[in-house]
């Protein structure tokens, strides 16, 4: 198994702060929730990695 990791920053979708996350950019398309550092909820986090490698990064609030 080869991890590539990459910190991308995200603003939350609850408290609109900017917050870093990791993302295994091995893996070309995911979804999963992880909770916002600052204020705790869970956000519904989508990644798309790009022809060209790059990460395309949306969040949502989890429900949506």
């Amino acid at each position: 198994m080869n991890l590539m990791l990459e910190t991308i920053p995200l603003q939350c979708p609850y408290c609109w702060e900017m917050i870093d996350i990791l993302v295994d950019t091995s893996v070309l398309s995911q979804e999963y929730i992880e909770d916002c550092s600052v204020c705790c909820k869970p956000i519904q986090i989508r990644v798309e990695i790009g022809a060209d490698g790059n990460p395309s990064v949306t969040a949502a609030h989890e429900n949506e």
